[in-house]
């Protein structure tokens, strides 16, 4: 890459002590612009439609996590490279949906916890992930 260096020198050997970058490499700014601008499918599940979708997972195999507002599923796959091609496909769906999972892999078992941190519990994004995460699953 040009206009990158790498080097132990101290400031005071560069020009007006500073390193000039191109404009391509600076940093955004800190704030998110996605953080504050929550969809709808980001808030926190009302009770009524909480119980409702959670029963309805419950019938897939996702159980509830104790001490959070969170629902867990883990899955077995016959191979490690089916359980790394489900995940894969998981994660392009849920970059789509701006939404990752909490997950763990080991050979071919994955599990994986959803929730939402912006609303500090369940939304209709865990549940729509989840439902797309037992389509795949199925279908593998």
């Amino acid at each position: 890459m040009s206009g990158l260096m790498f080097s132990a020198r101290t400031s005071s050997s560069w020009a007006c002590g500073r390193l000039l970058r191109p404009a391509s490499l600076l940093l955004p700014p800190l704030r998110d612009n996605h953080a504050s601008k929550m969809s709808s499918d980001s808030h926190w599940l009302p009770p009524a439609d909480r119980d409702q979708q959670v029963m309805a997972l419950r019938a897939s195999g996702w159980v509830e996590v104790e001490e959070r507002d969170a629902i867990f599923k883990e899955l077995h796959f016959k191979t490690f490279n089916q359980a790394f091609g489900f995940m894969s496909r998981v994660a392009l769906q849920a970059e789509k949906m701006n939404h990752h999972p909490e997950w763990f892999n080991v050979y071919n078992k994955v599990q994986i916890t959803l929730t939402t941190h912006d609303c500090g519990g369940l939304s209709k994004r865990d549940v729509k992930l989840a439902k797309f995460i037992d389509k795949i699953a199925n279908s593998m």
